[in-house]
């Protein structure tokens, strides 16, 4: 699966290099597993973080400062459309900051502890993130040195960039580009890949042939 995501960085020609973040507990079995494909992606291995943000900042620690844009995205997106990609990218080199994400279609409900409703949220204006969100490199390297100073909760860099006062465009994105995180994710991917190829689909799985993750 993270080569199918990968895949789609390495084989544009405005991308120098992938970064590959994982579980120091994985990256001896996963470099061995995987050094030839890593090779062929010029791809360098990066130790995580107990946190998504802690996972970034060891990544952005080794990237050149020569490099303009940092596009971060997440290993179990492996189905972005080309095109998508191309129009996040424009938007982050005219903007300094972009990413794709998807206007809400369905009815949201607030619920409490056990599961009440409580509430009918108004979906205008209302957008669900995706990945690839991309930033000037020198943005993303200051919004991470005032994190610390931050006292709201930050899920994703996007919101890091707007803690810190920077504006980020929203790129309308893809259904396709869904997060797998279930078994049943995976078997939407999968049927999706086939439908593509119009051919049986090689399985899509997790590092350790996990499930879910």
């Amino acid at each position: 699966m993270w080569l199918r995501a990968a895949e789609l960085f390495w084989t544009r020609d405005d991308v120098s290099r992938v970064y590959v973040v994982i579980s120091p507990d994985d990256r001896e079995l996963f470099e061995i597993r995987f050094r030839a494909a890593l090779v062929f992606a010029n791809g360098t291995v990066i130790d995580g973080g107990a946190e998504r943000f802690e996972s970034v900042a060891n990544a952005l620690a080794v990237i050149p400062e020569d490099v303009d844009f940092v596009a971060v995205h997440d290993a179990v997106r492996p189905l972005c459309p080309k095109e998508h990609i191309d129009a996040v990218f424009k938007a982050a080199e005219e903007h300094g900051a972009a990413m794709l994400a998807v206007p809400v279609a369905g009815t949201l409900k607030r619920v409490d502890a056990a599961n009440k409703i409580i509430e009918t949220v108004p979906r205008a204006g209302l957008w669900a993130a995706q990945t690839p969100q991309v930033f000037r490199r020198d943005w993303l390297v200051e919004a991470y040195a005032k994190r610390g100073e931050l006292t709201v909760p930050i899920t994703d860099d996007a919101q890091l960039m707007e803690a810190v006062g920077r504006t980020v465009v929203a790129v309308p994105g893809h259904a396709s580009n869904f997060k797998i995180t279930t078994q049943d994710d995976l078997e939407l991917a999968e049927a999706l890949v086939s439908a593509r190829a119009n051919k049986p689909a090689p399985a899509l799985r997790a590092f350790g042939d996990e499930a879910t993750w």
